[in-house]
This record gives C-alpha cells, sequence and structure tokens, in this order.
C-alpha cells in the first residue's frame, strides 16, 4: 500500500469532518440525530482516516465505501460527494451513480445531488433513465433560472450516441413547459436543438416555429431559426424575419446579415447592416462588415467611413485575439483603398500598422500588390516567395497569391506555368487546377481549359464551378447551347442562389433565343448581386429588345461599380456604345 504522512491524512479527515458538523440543518435531520452527527469520535476519525488513505492507495474501492459509508452515518452532503468523486477517479460509473443516488435520496432538495445524478446517467447513456432527474433539475431552478437551465440542455446531451433517443427524452422530460407562455419559447428550443443534434431539420424547424408561436419576441426561437437557414429550409428564415419585425438583439440581425453574406445574398446583407448601425451605433462588427462589403461594391468612399467609425469603436474595446483579426482586416481594406488611388505611402503605412501573426501574410500580399503597381512585378514576386512554409496550406496560399498577383499584371503565361506546376503532382486540387482553366481561357487555349475543367468534374463531381465555367464559355462561344445549359443547371443543383451561376443560365438562354426568360433572371440576379459583368449582360439583352434607355443606364452603374470590367468593356464596344 502507498503510504502518506500522517499529518496529510489526519488533516484530509478533520477537514472532512469539520465540513461536516455545520452542513446539517434541522431541515435535513432531527435534533438528536443532527447532535450525534456532529461527535468527532475516534471510531468515525479512524474509518475516515482509512478511507483516504485508501482511496488515495491501491484500493480506492475500499476508500470509497468507506466514505459512502461515513456519508450515510452522519449524513453530510460533502462526504456524499467525496465518494463520488472517488469513484470518478477510479472510473467507476456505477459506483458514481449508486453514491449520487444515496446523495439526492437523503437530500432531495438538494439541486447538485440531482446534477451529478443526471450527469452520470448521460454519461453511463442511460438517456432513458434521465427523465425524471431533468425533471427534478427545472423543478429544482425556480422561476428566475429554469430558462438558463432549458438553454443548458442540448449541451447536456450533446455526447450521448443515441441522439435520436435523447431528443425524445428531452421532449417527454419538457412536457410541462413547452406550452406555457413564460418557458414554451425556451422549452420548444431546447427541443429543437436536440433534434437537430439528431440530424432531424424538419423537426427542428417545427420546434423552432411552435416556440416563436408562444412568444414571437423571443430570441431563442429566431437563433435557432437562424442556425436553419437553408434554401431548402425556407421557413426557417421566415422565423428570422418575423423575430426581426420587433426590437430585435442587435448580435442577432448581425447573425442574420451574415447569413445573408454566406448565401451571396449581397444587397440584403447590406440593408441589414445599415440597420445594425442605424440601431446601434457602437456595435464596432457592424462597421466593419459593412466596410468590407462596401469596398467589396466599390463603394469607396463609404467603405472608408464605415471602417475609419470601426477603428474607432474598436479602440474602446479590450484587447483580445478577436479585436486584433477586426484591425487586421480594416487596415488591410483601408490599404487597399489607398492602393486603388495610387497613394502607396498611405497604404504602407496602415499595412505597418498591423500586428496580428495571421494577418501578417495578407499584409504581404497588399505589399507586393504595391509593389507591382509602382513597376516592380519581380521584386513582389520575391517579396511573396520569402514567405514561411510552415505547412502545405502556407504553401499553397504563397501560390495562388503570386498567381493572383501575375494574373492582375497580365503576366498569363508565367501564372500558368505556376499553377502547371503545382498540380502536376498529387493529390488533385480542384481549386488550383481551376485557377489553371481560367488562365488557359485569358490566354485564349479553350480546349487546355475544357480539358481541365472536364478533369475537375470527373474526379470532384460536385464543384458546382466547374459545370458553371465550362458551360458559361460552351454559350459564350454560341456552341453546343443545350450541353451547356445542361452544365450550368447541374452548377445551380449545388449553389442555388448563387447569382453567378443565375448569369451564367441567362446567357445561355440568350444564345438560345429566349431572350425573355434571360431577362428575368437576370433582373433577379442583378437585384440580388449587383455587379458590373452581371450588368453586361442584362444590358445586352435590353438592348435586344429595344430597351435602350434602359440598357445604357444598367451600364453606366455597371461602370460605377467595376470600370475595368472587361466583360462590360468589350460588350460595350461590341455594340458601339460609348462608356
Amino acid at each position: 500500500m502507498k503510504r502518506f504522512p500522517l499529518a496529510a491524512a489526519g488533516a484530509l479527515c478533520l477537514l472532512a469532518l469539520a465540513q461536516a458538523a455545520p452542513a446539517q440543518t434541522a431541515a435535513n435531520a432531527e435534533p438528536d440525530q443532527a447532535a450525534g452527527a456532529t461527535r468527532l469520535d475516534a471510531e468515525l476519525f479512524y474509518q475516515l482516516l482509512l478511507g483516504e488513505i485508501n482511496a488515495r492507495g491501491t484500493e480506492p474501492a475500499a476508500g470509497y465505501s468507506l466514505i459512502l459509508d461515513a456519508a450515510r452515518r452522519i449524513n453530510d452532503p460533502s462526504l456524499y460527494q467525496r465518494a463520488v468523486e472517488i469513484a470518478f477517479q477510479s472510473r467507476s460509473g456505477d459506483s458514481a451513480l449508486q453514491a449520487a443516488t444515496a446523495w439526492k435520496q437523503a437530500f432531495p432538495e438538494s439541486r447538485e445531488a440531482n446534477r451529478y445524478v443526471l450527469q452520470i446517467l448521460v454519461a453511463l447513456n442511460r438517456v432513458a433513465d434521465t427523465v425524471e432527474p431533468l425533471r427534478t433539475e427545472l423543478a429544482l431552478a425556480g422561476s428566475k433560472e429554469v430558462d438558463a437551465v432549458l438553454g443548458s440542455v442540448p449541451r447536456t446531451y450533446s455526447r450521448v450516441s443515441d441522439k435520436k433517443l435523447a431528443a425524445e427524452v428531452v421532449e417527454k422530460a419538457l412536457g410541462d413547459y413547452l406550452a406555457k407562455p413564460a418557458t414554451g419559447a425556451a422549452a420548444w428550443t431546447a427541443v429543437g436543438r436536440t433534434r437537430l443534434a439528431a440530424g432531424d431539420f424538419a423537426g427542428a424547424l417545427d420546434a423552432a416555429t411552435r416556440g416563436q408561436a408562444v412568444n414571437a419576441r423571443a430570441e431563442a426561437p429566431a437563433l435557432l431559426g437562424l442556425e436553419l437557414m437553408d434554401p431548402k429550409l425556407p421557413a426557417a428564415e421566415a422565423i428570422v424575419r418575423r423575430y426581426l419585425q420587433g426590437q430585435p438583439l442587435p448580435e442577432l440581425r448581425m447573425g442574420y446579415a451574415r447569413a445573408l453574406l454566406d448565401a451571396q445574398r449581397y444587397v440584403e446583407a447590406g440593408q441589414q447592416l445599415k440597420l445594425v448601425t442605424a440601431e446601434k451605433p457602437d456595435y464596432p462588427e457592424a462597421w466593419l462588415v459593412q466596410g468590407t462589403l462596401q469596398l467589396q461594391d466599390n463603394q469607396d468612399a463609404a467603405a472608408e467611413a464605415s471602417l475609419k467609425r470601426y477603428l474607432e469603436l474598436a479602440q474602446a474595446q479590450r484587447s483580445g485575439e478577436e479585436r486584433s483579426r477586426g484591425l487586421a482586416q480594416a487596415y488591410l481594406s483601408l490599404a487597399r483603398l489607398a492602393e486603388k488611388r495610387k497613394d502607396y505611402q498611405l497604404a504602407g503605412a496602415w499595412l505597418d500598422r498591423i500586428e496580428n501573426q495571421q494577418e501578417l501574410v495578407a499584409a504581404q500580399n497588399r505589399r507586393a500588390s504595391i509593389l507591382a503597381r509602382q513597376g516592380k512585378l519581380e521584386q513582389a514576386r520575391q517579396l511573396l516567395r520569402a514567405l514561411p512554409e510552415r505547412s502545405a496550406e502556407d504553401k499553397r496560399m504563397k501560390i495562388t497569391s503570386e498567381v493572383q498577383l501575375l494574373r492582375e499584371h497580365k503576366q498569363l503565361k508565367a501564372a500558368y506555368d505556376l499553377l502547371a506546376q503545382a498540380t502536376a503532382e498529387p493529390p488533385l486540387d480542384a481549386d488550383l487546377l481551376y485557377e489553371q482553366a481560367m488562365v488557359a481561357e485569358k490566354m485564349g487555349d479553350l480546349p487546355d481549359m475544357e480539358r481541365l475543367l472536364r478533369r475537375i468534374i470527373a474526379e470532384k463531381p460536385d464543384y458546382h464551378h466547374a459545370y458553371n465555367a465550362l458551360g458559361y464559355s460552351l454559350a459564350d462561344r454560341n456552341l453546343r447551347l443545350p450541353e451547356a445549359k445542361e452544365l450550368i443547371q447541374k452548377a445551380l443543383s449545388f449553389a442555388p442562389d448563387d447569382p453567378f451561376i443565375s448569369d451564367s443560365l441567362a446567357w445561355v438562354e440568350f444564345r438560345m433565343g429566349n431572350r425573355a426568360e434571360a431577362l428575368r433572371i437576370l433582373t433577379n440576379a442583378y437585384q440580388s448581386r449587383p455587379d458590373a459583368e452581371i450588368a453586361a449582360h442584362l444590358g445586352e439583352v435590353l438592348w435586344s429588345l429595344g430597351q435602350r434607355d434602359r440598357a445604357q443606364a444598367i451600364w453606366k452603374e455597371g461602370l460605377l461599380l467595376n470600370n475595368e470590367s472587361e466583360t462590360l468593356l468589350e460588350t460595350l464596344q461590341r455594340l458601339g456604345v460609348k462608356p
């Protein structure tokens, strides 16, 4: 047996006894029992001492039995808890459950004892047995804490193996709380989240809908709806939008804006961001995301104002990783704005302020771009090549950065060769191969472009960009139009809300003579994502329909969005329209 200093073991035992004495109350024991429990007799002292020595030695089971017996003798919660801990340490779940159950029986009003029982049952995967402990936890929580308990339920069951059973158990245990106005929204959300964990998206959506029906202003169902947002579940977004009609949390509106951005619904996202900045003008993140979106849409003055407003607000934030990343993103965006104005000194000054290590690569990319714009392309390439390679992803990032730089400065052959070298070795990198295909197209080597895209489709059938690019290329050359349409529709099946794929579909419809359908699709795509290339196609369809004033208005908008768009400038030149 492992030996312990007698003084240390005695101290542990005396501490347990000292805690035991004041723990008794008249509510838990009769006066005679309480008085008897506080006597530090030699027998009890020795039992606890021996129990601790065994628990810390080679016979934890014996120590557990001695401590649990002592807990029952003096009816003390701290000793019940100690017995549970000893069982945990010896990895005996059944023993831990036995001690926790005895503790709960001795102290039926103890939330801590009941919580131990619940958590141990979950850990033992005895999900069906948790109905009563979960009900008890809610009953003991009281009205002030019940929402917090309901919110924690999905986390409690997050690691069980049978998540479908967990969802059924949670709904059964929460039955009394589902219809109550005070708790219905939180209860249904807890049910919904456990259903979602089980992969039951329709059931989760139904629970969110029911929760909102109980309380239309509750955040919890709207948050679940936001998490469920998907083109295949349009009712989820409806839940979010209903909540936003009142006085929503800015954070939830911000989450909705981010979901719209992820879905490439940029116009709607911008509208939500404007509402966030109006409703809560001191919310830094909203200004940062709005500024980034405005920069993407070439709204340079508005972007600069938003980004600088973010910087003002961010100064008051506590330092941390999130703040550091946000500042780096703002500095990068402001450097890009300065670079567009050819103010390279200011661009460099913004980049010099970046301290976040994760963003230093992006900063070097911008520095390389500045050098290239100053005619120092080779120096810019060397700057990128000098970046460290700590992983395969670092190497890939360096390649994509250099390719982008070469493409921007019309060095297409060098970009193609760099990509060809990178894609020569397995495994397949679909993104780099796709980029190589796009460079081949720019070089006018359309057979090579098609070869590369078909290789991607063969090896990665869910890569929708390849279908779209090949279909659009065929449509643009007025070749094999039925095949082009089939390819683009396949791309849309993977990304139904992508306005650029919709633009491709409209273009093939236009080539096939279906101008009215092309106009309908392009109008929707342009409303969803104002873009110079979509504007070029929409304007040409309008021009062909005789709506020339409207076509020219759309083209002017497109030039404001991007006055360097090759597609738009080529369209205007071909049709003999002055910019």
